[in-house]
């Protein structure tokens, strides 16, 4: 069980870093196609060509972007639900002990962040719904990050940034649902939860098969969307009613994945294409000191360092938690700074916090990628030249020695 243990978790660092590298090329491409004269009008019109039906009066005609948010991200949201599921069930949140780092973590780098916006864009009402944009971390942009740096990013730095991502997104989840929701239809919130019911029903009665659990996950997925409660919540409370059974033969395991693959390497790069293309035509260095972009720009690279490293310093000196094993603070650090790339959730909650507004919108991206970016060369420097753990002791020990 070790064994597989090791196997499972170095196969999800490994495709979350491959997974993270096509990201960012993907994202390349789509300002690359954005800022082509003759081809952006063609990336545009084809995001926003209608595709049909209306599944719900709240949004109108399906578009191709709308199936990717919606829809396909709605599978990413279920991923996420089979991790932070199985993480607190029996993986590295199985027990307070193993929660209370990344936990505490995870919480100060959310709310620093939301802090640092409301600070610089809170004066004008029309962006405080913006707040939770820097609160996110990318886990595959930051672990593709980290693979480009191989053996100088310890094991436990990637398993740490892993642990904190997925309570990261547990809280960006209960953002949404919390806090950019539509007005609500009960008559189809009542259904969704009466589906839910149904799934939690089937988990108690012993069912094992995922056929009937995918099939009531895309009725609940259809009632979420129509009840005003944005559709990717639907794949997390489906991730909790999935049984996660025997390790040898675990439902949620198994789902967990054959999903995997499909959302590191299609579903987030796709999102990442569908979301990351802005013009930069007319864009000068002063858009990046407008409130908008500006707030979400330092909320992610001075925010989230501030609150993880900050966090994680506080509870390593009162004791409340220990640091990452064998792990220099130089390379907490530059951890800390990578967590500060926001990218698929920051610009997924954007969406959502200025719905229909294209001037926001390209504010956000620029602001997000500004801060995404400076956050990912700041990290990947600190940890290129950072001296392990080990190196650090042997140097101390060198001179006390020469004393």
């Amino acid at each position: 069980m070790i064994g597989r243990a090791r196997s499972a978790t170095r196969d999800f660092l490994a495709s979350e870093a491959a997974g993270g590298i096509i990201l960012i090329g993907a994202a390349a491409l789509a300002m690359l196609i954005a800022n082509l004269p003759g081809v952006a009008p063609l990336y545009l019109d084809a995001l926003h060509l209608e595709t049909g039906p209306v599944l719900s009066p709240h949004h109108g005609p399906m578009t191709v972007h709308g199936w990717i948010n919606d829809g396909a991200m709605a599978l990413f949201f279920l991923l996420v639900g089979l991790e932070i599921k199985g993480e607190f069930v029996g993986g590295q949140l199985g027990s307070w002990q193993r929660r209370r780092l990344p936990v505490v973590a995870a919480a100060a780098g959310m709310a620093v962040p939301a802090l640092a916006y409301l600070l610089i864009a809170g004066r004008d009402p029309a962006l405080v719904r913006g707040w939770a944009i820097p609160a996110a971390t990318d886990i595959a942009f930051a672990i593709g990050v980290l693979a480009l740096l191989g053996k100088r990013a310890p094991i436990a730095l990637k398993l740490f940034l892993t642990t904190v991502a997925i309570v990261d997104d547990l809280g960006s989840v209960l953002i949404i649902a919390l806090f950019y929701t539509a007005k609500l239809d009960w008559i189809a919130l009542a259904l969704a939860a009466g589906v839910l019911i149904a799934m939690v029903a089937l988990n108690r009665s012993g069912v094992k098969r995922l056929l009937p659990y995918l099939l009531l996950a895309m009725l609940l997925w259809f009632f979420v969307y129509r009840s005003g409660v944005h559709a990717t919540v639907a794949g997390v409370l489906a991730a909790m009613a999935i049984p996660l059974g025997d390790p040898a033969d675990s439902p949620l395991h198994r789902l967990e994945h054959g999903l995997h693959p499909w959302s590191a390497f299609l579903i987030v790069p796709l999102f990442g294409f569908a979301n990351a293309g802005v013009s930069l035509a007319g864009v000068t260095p002063a858009v990046l000191l407008a409130p908008l972009p500006l707030a979400i720009a330092l909320g992610l690279f001075l925010g989230k360092q501030i609150g993880i490293f900050g966090s994680i310093w506080i509870a390593d000196r009162t004791g409340f938690a220990s640091k990452p094993g064998w792990s220099s603070w130089p390379q907490v650090y530059g951890v800390a700074l990578l967590a500060g790339i926001g990218f698929t959730m920051s610009l997924f909650i954007g969406g959502l916090a200025f719905p229909g507004n294209p001037a926001l919108a390209d504010e956000v991206k620029i602001g997000v990628l500004a801060g995404s970016l400076l956050s990912a060369i700041a990290g990947f420097l600190v940890l290129r030249f950072a001296p392990p753990r080990r190196t650090l002791a042997v140097r101390l020990l060198a001179r006390r020695q020469a004393r």
